[in-house]
Order: structure tokens, then sequence, then C-alpha cells
């Protein structure tokens, strides 16, 4: 068995979870703001969105396997999980291991999001964009493979995509789209109902007709 093996298992596997991770947030914004309009449907969406979430928990879960069994760099489990206790790369070591407490409370949050206030759950979920940043930070100083073109070339693309579709998000209301923190737009409120008008009497309009004419509104003399 190649000695490297975990190792290249473990590069692999970050770039698979960073991609995912990118595509979640994505989707996440395509969700949010609508911009698609109906089609796709944003159930699928929506789906796609959690989906991508949940498989870059998985393939984060690979990426410290790797790394736990991987001979190359011999990092131990408190290295992998305590900021600034590995002795290679600390600085970056730390912003990976953030980055993963991120991504936990993020997606235990959506799984857990129908027993959390709304509330909770949209501030808790806002942490999805510090994530995307620090695992981006740790993937250019930690990752080996961060110098190679075409991964240089990915990450400045899906950076300036979520830069992009997060200004629109906080300044765009599209139709049916959500505002910043979640909540409908003002404009996609439905509109209040009109005050239910006064009973009309019948004949009100002749007589107030008659009395605009100048002529006796009371019964008739006899």
């Amino acid at each position: 068995m190649n000695e490297h093996l975990w190792w290249y298992v473990a590069r692999a596997s970050g770039l698979v979870a960073w991609g995912l991770l990118t595509a979640s947030m994505l989707w996440g914004f395509l969700t949010a703001t609508r911009i698609l309009g109906r089609r796709p449907r944003p159930s699928w969406v929506l789906d796609l969105h959690r989906s991508f979430g949940g498989l870059a928990v998985i393939f984060v879960g690979v990426h410290l396997a790797g790394l736990a069994l991987d001979s190359y760099v011999e990092l131990s489990l408190p290295d992998l999980f305590i900021p600034f206790v590995s002795d290679w790369r600390p600085l970056a070591m730390a912003w990976g291991i953030t980055a993963f407490y991120l991504l936990v409370a993020v997606e235990l949050t959506s799984l857990l999001k129908k027993r959390l206030a709304i509330k909770t759950w949209r501030w808790v979920h806002w942490l999805s964009y510090p994530l995307f940043g620090l695992a981006t930070i740790h993937m250019i100083q930690a990752g080996t493979d961060s110098r190679n073109l075409a991964v240089i070339i990915t990450m400045a693309v899906a950076a300036c995509e979520v830069v992009f579709l997060l200004l629109v998000r906080l300044t765009v209301r599209t139709p049916g789209s959500l505002s910043a923190f979640g909540s409908p737009a003002r404009n996609d409120r439905p509109p209040a109902s009109p005050a239910p008008s006064a009973p009309v009497t019948p004949g009100a309009h002749v007589v107030a007709r008659t009395a605009e004419m100048g002529m006796p509104v009371g019964p008739p003399v006899r």
C-alpha cells in the first residue's frame, strides 16, 4: 500500500468538501433570493442546498479521518480539534478547525429547525458566511493543491460568485424572495384587507341625491 495513501485521501476529500460547501452556499442564495423565478422549483433548489450541505459534512469527516491516519504529517486528535495545538501550520489548522465547528453548528441547527425559534435558526445560519471564508483561507494556507492553477481559478470564481450573490441578497428584493434575515420582503406581503364599509340602507342614494338638488327629503305633505 502506498505510504502516502491517507495523505492523498485527506487532500482529495478536503477539495471535494470545499466544493460541496461552495455549492451549498450558491444554492442557498438561489433559495433565498429566488432570482431564477419558478424554474427550477423552489423545493428542488432547497433540497439540493440541503444535500450539498450534508455531503460537505461527510467529506469533512473523511478529510479528518485521512489526516488522523496519515503518517506523512502525523497529526494527533488534539491537533485536529483544538486550535493552535498543532506544530504543523498552526494558524492554517486553526482556520480549518474553526470552520469545522461552524459547519457542525449550521448543520445541527438545520436538522433541528422545527424545534428552534426561527430567529435563532436564522442567526446561526448566517454563520455560513464566515464558515465559507475560513474554509477558503484554510485551503489556501494548508492545502497542498492551492498552488495548482486550476484550483486557484476555481477558488477565485467561486469567491466572486458568493460575494456577488450575497450583495444581491442584501440589496435586491425579487418577487417571492426573502430579506437579508430570512423574512419575507416587504413587497411580498399580502395587501391589507380593506376596512368593511358601513351597510347601505335601501334608498339611501336616492335621499342623498334629492338633498343635493335642494328638494325636501321629509315625508310628503298631505
